[in-house]
């Protein structure tokens, strides 16, 4: 039945994708026979893992692109920019994100609150609209969301990102609908990734919680996506669309 998590021949685009769980979707993507367009904010570190992808993988190309997906002009952007480089896109993963701490809730200034809804739902309205409808019209596709486990049980701390994941996850379905068959839209719900981000973390109350209450016991690597991703992108998942995967390590 050959490969179906083969990949040969398909552009994928990965906003987020220069660092943390971004990063690794990029090289899995190349490395089961994708091109890539990786996008983040910062040009260096995108052009820097660029560089790394075609090092590791010779026959794969790889493209870098300066967006910041909480702006509308920046997501029409990097849209043309994928499709003129490299004629088509394939698989989208809207995986930037953000979730800055802040003391109390009445502390969220409408500019923290703002940047925060952007980046983690308007971005990927945006670029799902713009990528969807050329997939939809062409050759058809594959959309992964990386939403994460605050959407469906959110706490105080993470209030205006987790009612932003979850807006992500009723795009996912709403978007599986308006764009399928031809397109599929799916969205990982993530648990903590020991990113850069867990950086700020205290980690000792951090493994002390989930030692206790998750079922793994542990915190995810950022390799840990992997799967999930290569599944999503590829013909794999070829009847699955509009769901909703947990990857959290069996959180409570």
């Amino acid at each position: 039945m050959g490969n179906r998590f083969d990949l040969s021949g398909k552009v994928a685009v990965v906003t987020g994708g220069s660092r943390g769980m971004g990063r690794e979707m990029v090289l899995a993507f190349a490395e089961s026979g994708a091109d890539v367009v990786i996008a983040s904010r910062k040009l260096d570190a995108c052009e820097a893992l660029a560089a790394e992808v075609t090092a590791r993988f010779p026959d794969r190309r790889a493209f870098a692109v300066a967006a910041h997906v909480g702006r509308w002009e920046d997501c029409n952007r990097l849209a043309d920019a994928a499709y003129d480089h490299f004629g088509r896109v394939d698989v989208l993963v809207n995986n930037a994100g953000m979730s800055p701490l802040y003391e109390s809730l009445v502390d969220v200034s409408e500019e923290l609150y703002d940047k925060v809804l952007s980046v983690n739902l308007k971005g990927p309205f945006r670029l799902m609209a713009l990528v969807g409808d050329r997939m939809a019209q062409g050759d058809g596709g594959s959309i992964i969301n990386v939403s994460s486990i605050a959407s469906i049980r959110p706490t105080p701390v993470e209030a205006a990102y987790a009612a932003a994941k979850a807006g992500l996850n009723a795009l996912t379905v709403a978007y599986a609908h308006a764009y399928g068959p031809k397109v599929r839209v799916n969205c990982i719900v993530a648990g903590p990734f020991l990113t850069d981000i867990s950086k700020a973390w205290d980690l000792d109350v951090f493994n002390a919680r989930v030692q206790d209450s998750y079922a793994l016991g542990r915190g995810g690597q950022p390799d840990e996506i992997v799967g999930a991703a290569l599944y999503f992108a590829s013909d794999a998942s070829s009847y699955t669309t509009g769901a909703l995967l947990r990857i959290d390590g069996g959180a409570p």
